[in-house]
């Protein structure tokens, strides 16, 4: 009994400069892929969201949907299709699109934070982030011109975690789909993050994406292009890896990539000396 105590409180104490050098420091997370069909994952990934919180760490929760939303498309007859990692949007599938995101996910993952102890408030993502048609090829499916970080310094100054849903608007009020891994990285910019993490189905970035054994734990912003002309970045990674460049190269510190099926991901990779995803630094 003795010795599990003096171990736990090892744990703390690993984490105590972790917890004073980020105090203050804002953190976007970034969730996303089937994982999130997993109730005790998800509840999981929020406990450490709900911990940055405690902490004095200012969690921003940005939340994707794929699964959801092409299980919702094919309940409707509408084939999902992919074109370099993004889904191709017509009208209908967008409305699918903003209702799961709004009305199904948005409010549930909401409403399980507050549970665990934490405040929390839906943000659509239309309210915040100003978009314009990124590919004809891909219907409504957004590039971000611009984030409106007004509201969410707002809620971020009552330690309040803002919860948002990847959806533009442009101009004239058309909305647009946006890729969760590009809006989060587009937020921690806009947020001035100290550090952006995705959580998805994998431990990270693999040279082999069949293999756990092969993740790379460390990746340069330098070793990039090359990791993608050998194709070892590619399909629905690509998005995801130059974003965290893109945030990188805009001021944020660090990105790291984590598995969200592990239990508590989120603190074992920024809480403790040894990370266990992939951790892309300049």
């Amino acid at each position: 009994m003795m010795q599990d105590l003096i171990a736990k409180s090892k744990v703390l104490i690993e984490a105590l400069p972790y917890i004073q050098k980020f105090r203050g420091a804002t953190f976007v997370v970034k969730c996303g892929g089937s994982f999130m069909e997993n109730q005790d994952a998800v509840r999981s990934m929020l406990q450490d969201v709900v911990f940055l919180e405690s902490v004095s760490i200012n969690p921003v929760l940005v939340h994707g949907g794929g699964k959801a939303i092409t299980e919702r498309m094919k309940a409707a007859g509408i084939q999902a299709r992919f074109v370099k990692g993004m889904r191709v949007t017509d009208e209908q599938s967008m409305r699918i699109v903003e209702e799961v995101l709004s009305t199904v996910l948005n409010p549930e993952l909401v409403q399980t934070i507050q549970q665990l102890g934490g405040r929390a408030r839906g943000v659509p993502g239309k309210d915040v982030i100003r978009a314009r048609q990124l590919d004809p090829e891909l219907g409504f499916v957004g590039d971000i011109t611009g984030v409106d970080t007004k509201p969410l310094l707002g809620l971020l100054r009552n330690s309040i975690t803002p919860v948002i849903s990847p959806i533009g608007r442009d101009q004239s009020d058309q909305v647009y789909n946006i890729n969760a891994d590009v809006a989060a990285a587009d937020v921690a910019i806009a947020l001035k993050a100290r550090r952006l993490v995705y959580l998805s189905d994998v431990n990270g970035l693999r040279r082999n994406p069949e293999q756990e054994d092969t993740l790379i734990p460390s990746l340069r912003v330098a070793e990039v292009p090359k990791l993608i002309e050998e194709g070892v970045i590619d399909g629905g990674m690509m998005p995801k890896v130059q974003s965290a460049v893109r945030a990188i190269e805009n001021g944020v510190h660090r990105v790291h990539m984590l598995d969200g099926k592990q239990p508590h991901s989120l603190l074992l990779e920024i809480f403790t000396d040894k990370g266990i995803g992939t951790e892309i630094v300049k």
